[in-house]
């Protein structure tokens, strides 16, 4: 299976980019999506959590409260490294059940931390969604209602910009209008099949 990476700092529009690559068929992983299943009522790493933070890291129907907990990781990058370090290998491993029951020509795989973490050895080809920061911050702001010092934060915790766009086997330019990132994505798409059956050639031959 040929599987796609796609990454981005905090508001370059991953999401955007997702929904169009569904439109076109392809299987997307939303690395984002299987984070918050594996803290999910019932799972062994909430509990691990709430015995961490405390029961006031639970809303009133047993679910995680992401917004109180982003807050105390990003202030305490002590509190961090141990979330990552419960969280990643789960998501990591439930990642790649779903990449295996995947059955499109080629499935996409959509985390933010695609390139901070182990997740991009599960990938033949990186795509970035880029920005500029400033854009990102004002994208953030209006969409979560988060203040800017928060997003800040959060983008000081990602990668560098200049770093992850020169990790990228291709770069989306997301500064312009939904009708120009359906042109880049469609001409990528076309791209991505024709890579994904020289892969599945190359495999058998």
């Amino acid at each position: 299976m040929f599987v796609v990476g796609l990454t981005g700092g905090i508001g370059s529009g991953k999401s955007a980019v997702s929904r169009l690559f569904e439109a076109f068929g392809v299987t997307v992983i939303d690395a984002d999506q299987v984070a918050r299943e594996v803290v999910e009522p019932g799972e062994q790493a909430l509990d691990n959590i709430a015995q961490r933070f405390g029961s006031d890291i639970l809303l009133s129907n047993g679910s995680l409260d992401r917004s109180a907990l982003r807050k105390i990781v990003f202030e305490e990058p002590r509190q961090r490294d141990w979330l990552e370090d419960l969280l990643h290998p789960l998501i990591r491993t439930r990642i790649m059940l779903k990449l295996e029951q995947s059955n499109s020509g080629y499935a996409m795989l959509a985390s933010p931390l695609l390139l901070e973490t182990d997740q991009h050895l599960l990938v033949n080809h990186i795509l970035v969604v880029d920005v500029d920061v400033e854009t990102q911050i004002s994208r953030t702001v209006s969409r979560d209602s988060t203040d800017e010092v928060q997003v800040r934060a959060i983008i000081a915790a990602q990668m560098p910009r200049e770093e992850r766009v020169s990790k990228a086997d291709d770069l989306i330019d997301n500064r312009g209008n939904e009708e120009q990132l359906k042109i880049v994505v469609e001409k990528l798409h076309r791209e991505f099949m024709k890579k994904a059956q020289q892969d599945w050639e190359n495999d058998i031959g």
